[in-house]
């Protein structure tokens, strides 16, 4: 189908869409304005309501665009690599990143057109990037799975490292903290894994709240406060014990605010492998 000259006043992908025939002008121009007045990027709004289908787009897109198409539901999600991309990202890009080749990342995503993307995503990764093209609805299903399969990461370390060990309390534990093995196995992963995730999720703090009979940890991302574990309350003293020996910070010092919480920012800690 040969463009009218009035195609000219869209761009980007829906004016591939338009060129494509998938949608009539006017068409184009109603779903553009409705996906704006909800704030849905144009390419779920068409796909969510059914307008054209994920695989009609993908695959013209691919062809206008000159890029790979690539069938999300063939890949092992398992090996996609975690921990380059804040989830922060992921979400607002709708981008996922599928695999690094020396400096290159490849990135998937249902919108050619999306360069803002790849600009943040190289900008804090400090890697190239390169678009994979996919279908909307696979794309969204493998982000949820992906981001799902990161925070159960942080349950499981809980439920094997942390159950195994020997617990002690009351003037014993005091009396024992400063020479107490802060290095134990457990406690360094767990910890490092506190780090790490507050790193990728975009965190600007992490709070660790004990109680007298609680211990909760949180972390600060856009402003909000959102709990991502609640360890053992007996072994509050330890982990606090190892965040202030990678902080080189007196571990014998043992003032605490007034509230009884402890934040600290995720880059004021080192993780040590």
């Amino acid at each position: 189908m040969v463009a009218n000259s009035s195609d000219m006043q869209f761009s980007g992908l829906l004016k591939c869409i338009i060129k494509e025939g998938l949608l009539t002008e006017a068409d184009a121009q109603a779903h553009s304005d409705a996906a704006k007045k909800s704030k849905t990027p144009l390419i779920s709004y068409l796909v969510n309501d059914k307008h054209i289908s994920a695989t009609t787009i993908a695959t013209h897109a691919a062809t206008e665009f000159g890029l790979p198409f690539f069938d999300l539901s063939a890949v092992d999600k398992s090996i996609l690599p975690s921990g380059l991309v804040s989830e922060k990202l992921i979400r607002k890009h709708r981008a996922l990143p599928l695999f690094k080749r020396g400096n290159r990342l490849f990135i998937a995503l249902s919108d050619p057109t999306n360069f803002q993307a790849l600009d943040d995503i190289k900008f804090h990764t400090r890697l190239n990037t390169e678009t994979i093209l996919v279908e909307e609805d696979k794309l969204v299903a493998a982000i949820d799975s992906f981001l799902e399969a990161a925070d159960t990461s942080m349950t499981d370390l809980l439920d094997t490292d942390l159950d195994n060990i020997e617990l002690s309390g009351g003037d014993e534990e005091a009396k024992d903290e400063v020479n107490s093995d802060i290095d134990d196995a457990p406690i360094v992963r767990f910890v490092n894994k506190i780090l790490l995730d507050a790193i990728k999720k975009g965190a600007s703090d992490i709070h660790l709240e004990p109680y007298e009979k609680t211990f909760r940890i949180r972390f600060r991302s856009d402003g909000m406060l959102s709990e991502v574990a609640s360890p053992p309350s007996n072994i509050a003293n330890r982990i606090i014990s190892r965040i202030k020996v990678m902080s080189k910070m007196d571990i014998a010092e043992r003032r605490v605010p007034q509230d009884g919480r402890i934040k600290m920012t995720p880059k004021s800690c080192k993780p040590l492998f």
